[in-house]
């Protein structure tokens, strides 16, 4: 099969080649996926240079996400499933064959089946994004159905967990207030079903949600030091920060305000999150899926011999989600 591999980290132009490699066998517990699209996050490319490991032992397939259909089994694993569409998640985590290629062997567990009638666009948006906007939403709380009636506030809504954050949270039956940075992500953000949008680069971001909602009951963070004043503007007894990505500097938590406002932040980073929250983020975001309530990102298209270029349109901050097509 064709696959894009590296050996060892570094630029994407200096380590990513495109080669033909054996097509792999399903072991016990496992299934073989041929892939017919990989999604590409940005904890893709940091892996890929070195910021959140170390080199390959031997060569890594990049690509945690993708879709595609199962086309054989490993042992213990129902024969059945072969020939059903799948969506992944987590397939390079410990594993040298992630979606960048033609074929990718995963845990039967992280092939999750995608309905009949959704795009491989959609199967290959959710992964990571997905699941992480869901583990935000659930974690420290009462499960989905809790969010009913709350208030929601996703920071970065035209962003891949951003997205599907509002989705989710509109989906259980939450209001939801975004922020963004331009007009055009304000129409991204619409379009997911934000009930109210703002352009933090604007003054009086505080005031215009104030006229909204007195405070959120739920607050899905991509950059805690650059929102935290008004994260806390809004925050009551019982309001949960979700953060799930960090910046160049750790900002400075204020214990103080936060006890004296009873509000709590939670830390959130896929890879080590408990298996049965896992599995309930998991689940969560297969049950919106079959029900129609996510869409794709708006996608940009690439070849896998446009492994690089792809990886640096990432690195780059593209809108929207990177797709590679073997």
């Amino acid at each position: 099969m064709k696959a894009a591999i590296y050996r060892r980290t570094g630029p994407a132009a200096d380590v990513l080649s495109v080669e033909d490699v054996e097509t792999p066998e399903p072991g016990p517990g496992q299934v073989r996926v041929r892939i017919t699209g990989s999604g590409i996050n940005p904890t893709d490319w940091k892996t890929r240079t070195g910021l959140t490991g170390q080199d390959p032992a031997t060569f890594q397939i990049p690509h945690q996400d993708g879709v595609g259909v199962v086309d054989a089994v490993g042992e213990g694993v129902d024969a059945g499933r072969v020939g059903e569409r799948v969506w992944l998640y987590l397939a390079a985590f410990g594993n040298p064959y992630g979606t960048a290629a033609e074929y990718s062997v995963v845990h039967a567990d992280l092939a999750v089946p995608l309905p009949g009638d959704a795009p491989d666009d959609l199967g290959a948006c959710l992964g990571v994004p997905a699941v992480t906007a869901a583990h935000c939403l659930l974690v420290r709380g009462e499960g989905r159905e809790a969010l009913r009636g709350r208030t929601v506030l996703v920071a970065g809504g035209a962003g891949a967990v951003g997205h599907y954050a509002i989705e989710l949270a509109k989906h259980a039956g939450a209001r939801v207030v975004t922020t963004v940075s331009s007009e055009e992500k304000a129409e991204l953000a619409r379009a997911a079903g934000a009930d109210l949008v703002v352009n933090y680069r604007e003054p009086g971001v505080v005031e215009r949600i104030q006229e909204f909602t007195d405070r959120a009951d739920r607050v899905v963070e991509v950059a805690l030091g650059a929102n935290l004043e008004l994260d806390l503007a809004l925050s009551g007894a019982g309001t949960v920060i979700a953060v799930y990505a960090n910046e160049p500097d750790d900002p400075v938590i204020p214990t103080r305000r936060l006890m004296v406002a009873n509000t709590s932040i939670s830390y959130v980073l896929l890879y080590g999150v408990p298996a049965d929250e896992l599995r309930a983020a998991v689940a969560w975001t297969g049950d919106a899926a079959g029900a129609g309530a996510l869409s794709p990102l708006p996608v940009t298209r690439y070849g896998l011999d446009e492994i690089v270029a792809a990886h640096e349109a990432v690195e780059q901050g593209a809108i929207g989600k990177v797709i590679l097509t073997p």
